[in-house]
């Protein structure tokens, strides 16, 4: 019997994804393991895996498509012995005519720009339908790349669409204020709509709800680190084999602190509240398009260099887009740290079913008081944002106070 392949939920919050790219064609045999697509969900561009063996009877989603339902049919694998009399009765909603477009499609990428028929020099601005303009994905983010107007190019695709050869041979004219004319500053201020990715929707959905249904407040506080950042250079000096980092010190004192507060590490689940007994701490990472927090687990349990090596490895994962969804999922408590962005103080939004997460400051020279006389110390200042739902004022300050003490005096962090 044929082997359905539907859209896979590669995520805990993805609703649909894009199929970036098709690894295997019709006509392929595939084993179990075999990689069959990358597929870009809400947080990163993933395999797709076959844990059937099989051909590829049918191809029904065209790469490049968009907004893919999870559970939607994209492909049929026909078993041993079985030919296309299999795929009878199998044909979602418009799939026929997208694997149809998607042909078209590639025959037109594929060809030389010579062989194009006349009609190809004569070509007009890209098709449109009201505000929208039809075009390749590829197309579409080669554009983006050279800072391209899509709708201003001519498309020589399928039914006017434009394609990657017609973004490679553009040609823009001379704006204004190159030909020397003044730009006019009458109207409204001119600007480009940029379609929204998985990822950059997921984190306005989840955000929103956060602010909307999570009663957030705000704790803060100063922490002196001269001593922090005495050990992490005498720690640093002793080896080349490790680069301890400020941020790696934080992950373990936030770990050691819900260990010792551990009121503060819950989650709020309704008419149950979850008290873990293991601190995983999520990192925010930057990456283009939005951001993601891997995940450090156990950091409690897990020295500086050790937390350093998981965090560097999972950053560059997540820069890379190859992180895995193990190393996203769950958490018990978040940082996000703009300090190195030169950021003194920020409040930062809850990533639910979290009830915490702690915004890091920049370190800086400050002025303060010392046995009566004025000092400089360097000093940081952080923000803990917590669900009033899970945790109460008391509570967060506690959790401050234990924090303050592991990160000004390091050394505790040993106990």
């Amino acid at each position: 019997m044929a082997i359905e392949l539907l859209m896979p939920a590669l995520s805990p919050t993805m609703e649909t994804g894009t199929l970036s790219k098709w690894l295997v064609k019709e006509g392929d045999t595939v084993e179990s393991g075999t990689i069959l697509a990358e597929i870009e969900t809400d947080k990163a561009t993933m395999e797709f895996e076959s844990i059937d063996e099989g051909t590829v009877g049918k191809i029904f989603v065209a790469e490049g498509a968009e907004n893919v339902a999870v559970g939607d049919l994209i492909a049929v694998l026909l078993e041993d012995g079985e030919d296309e009399s299999a795929l009878e009765g199998i044909s979602p909603d418009k799939a026929e005519q997208a694997q149809e477009t998607a042909k078209q499609e590639a025959a037109a990428e594929d060809s030389p720009k010579e062989a194009a028929k006349p009609a190809a020099a004569a070509a007009t601005p890209a098709e449109t339908s009201g505000d929208r303009v039809f075009s390749s994905p590829l197309a579409r983010r080669i554009a983006a790349q050279k800072g391209f107007e899509i709708a201003d190019i001519p498309g020589t695709g399928p039914h006017g669409r434009v394609i990657k050869r017609d973004v490679e041979s553009f040609s823009p004219a001379l704006s204004p204020a190159v030909a020397g004319v003044a730009p006019s500053l009458e109207g409204d201020a001119p600007f480009e709509e940029i379609k929204l990715s998985n990822m950059r929707k997921t984190i306005a959905k989840r955000l929103t709800e956060s602010k909307q249904t999570v009663p957030h407040f705000y704790l803060n506080v100063d922490i002196a680190l001269d001593n922090l950042l005495a050990a992490r250079k005498e720690l640093n000096n002793m080896s080349d084999d490790y680069k301890i980092s400020v941020n790696d010190f934080i992950i373990r004192a936030c770990a050691l602190a819900l260990k010792k507060v551990p009121a503060a590490n819950v989650q709020f689940g309704g008419d149950v509240m979850r008290h873990y007994s293991r601190a995983d701490i999520s990192v925010a990472v930057a990456i283009d398009g939005g951001l993601v927090t891997p995940v450090i687990r156990g950091a409690d349990q897990k020295g500086l260099r050790q937390i350093s090596d998981e965090a560097k490895a999972l950053a560059k994962k997540a820069r890379d887009g190859k992180l895995m969804p193990e190393d996203y999922q769950g958490g018990t408590f978040s940082i996000s740290n703009l300090g190195m962005m030169g950021i003194k103080q920020f409040q930062a939004v809850i990533n639910p079913p979290q009830a915490a997460i702690l915004a890091i400051g920049a370190g800086e020279q400050r002025p303060v008081i010392r046995d009566g006389e004025v000092t400089a110390a360097t000093v940081m200042s952080v923000n803990l944002a917590c669900d009033h739902r899970a945790i109460d004022g008391a509570v967060g300050a506690e959790f401050l106070a234990a924090l303050k003490i592991y990160l000004e005096h390091p050394s505790t962090m040993l106990l």
